[in-house]
C-alpha cells in the first residue's frame, strides 16, 4: 500500500537526484529514505530510478508516478488545510471586514448569530470606512467584507446584495413634506460624516452625482467623522444631513427624536456588496461571516438577488 511518506520522498528524490540530497532535504537520514523507495518499487512491482555515479534518474515508471504523487500530496494538503480551518472556526477567530454604517445597524445582531452557532469562537468587525475595510482586504489581514460601492479596487470580487436608500434629514418640519430635488439639495446647509474619507465615501459620490447638472457639490457647513455626531446635529437644528435610510430608522428616534426624513427625488441608493480578492479560496468562517452578514442586511435594506 502507498503512503504519503513513500511519496513524499520519491518526489525530494526525484527532484533532488539523489538520495542524500533528499534525505537532507527531508531531515531524514540516508538509509530511511532509501529503504521508503525500496518499499515503494516493492508495492509496484517496478524500479522507479537508476543510480548514475553518485545520483540517481527516474525511469520511465518514476516519470509517469511524479505527476500523480504530486496530485495526491497537494489533496493531502488541501484536507489538511480544511481540517484546521474547521478547527479554526470552532475554538478560533473570526475576522470579518463591515464599513461603519452597515456595522451601525447589523454589526451586533452579526455578532450575536455566530457566537449563536459557534460559541467557542472571538469574532472581530474591523473597519470604518469602505475604504478602509478595502485596504485590510488588499493586505491580506481579513478575507471578506460588507462594503458600499461604487468605491472598488481593482483585483476584488464584488457580490451587490442589497441597496439601502440614502434619504434627506431635518429637524424642520417644512423641509420634509416633498422629495428632495437636486436644485434644493444644493442649497441645503449640511453637517456630513466621513469626512476623513470625503473624497471616497460612497454616499458623497452618489450626491455628487446627483447635483452634477446643477453644476455644484453638496455644501457642508459642519463635518464629523461619525454618523451618530451628524445625527445628533440634525436633531439639535444646526443642520440638515443625507444618511442611509437604514441608519435614520436605526438612529433618529434614539438621538433626534424630533427630527424626520424623506427620499430624495429621484430616489438614490447606497449599494451593500459582499467583497473579496478575485480567485480566493475562502475559509469556512469567511463564507459563514458573508451568509450571516448578508440575511442581516437583507432583512433591513433592499435585497438585490443575482439573476
Amino acid at each position: 500500500m502507498l503512503s504519503l511518506h513513500q511519496l513524499r520522498c520519491f518526489l525530494a528524490t526525484y527532484e533532488q537526484g539523489s538520495l542524500t540530497a533528499a534525505a537532507e532535504e527531508l531531515g531524514y537520514a540516508q538509509p530511511s529514505v532509501s529503504e521508503q523507495i525500496r518499499t515503494l518499487e516493492k508495492s509496484l512491482g517496478a524500479p522507479l530510478f537508476h543510480r548514475v555515479g553518485r545520483g540517481v534518474v527516474p525511469t520511465a515508471v518514476g516519470e509517469s508516478l511524479r505527476p500523480h504523487a504530486e496530485a495526491t500530496i497537494a489533496a493531502a494538503e488541501e484536507a489538511r488545510r480544511a481540517a484546521e480551518s474547521v478547527v479554526s472556526l470552532e475554538t478560533g477567530t473570526i475576522r470579518f471586514g463591515m464599513f461603519g454604517t452597515a456595522r451601525l445597524y447589523a454589526g451586533a445582531g452579526l455578532v450575536a448569530d455566530v457566537l449563536a452557532r459557534h460559541p467557542g469562537v472571538r469574532v472581530e468587525l474591523i473597519g470604518q470606512n469602505s475604504t478602509d475595510v478595502q485596504e485590510d482586504l488588499r493586505r491580506g489581514r481579513i478575507e471578506a467584507a460588507m462594503i458600499a460601492v461604487p468605491t472598488v479596487s481593482e483585483g476584488m470580487q464584488v457580490t451587490p446584495v442589497a441597496r439601502d436608500e440614502l434619504v434627506y434629514i431635518s429637524a424642520d418640519p417644512e423641509k420634509l413634506t416633498s422629495p428632495v430635488t437636486a436644485h434644493r439639495l444644493s442649497q441645503a446647509s449640511l453637517v456630513m460624516p466621513e469626512t476623513t474619507w470625503r473624497a471616497d465615501d460612497s454616499t458623497r459620490i452618489v450626491l455628487r452625482q446627483m447635483l452634477h447638472e446643477t453644476g455644484r457639490n453638496p455644501q457642508t457647513r459642519i463635518e464629523v467623522e461619525d454618523v451618530e455626531t451628524a445625527v445628533e446635529l440634525v436633531g439639535m437644528g444646526l443642520a440638515d444631513s443625507v444618511i442611509p435610510r437604514g441608519a435614520a430608522e436605526q438612529l433618529l428616534p434614539r438621538l433626534a427624536p424630533a427630527a424626520g426624513w424623506v427620499s430624495l427625488r429621484p430616489r438614490q441608493f447606497d449599494t451593500l456588496a459582499i467583497v473579496h480578492r478575485q480567485g480566493a479560496t475562502l475559509s469556512p468562517a469567511a463564507r459563514l461571516m458573508i451568509e450571516l452578514a448578508t440575511t442581516r442586511i437583507q432583512a433591513i435594506a433592499e435585497p438585490i438577488h443575482p439573476r
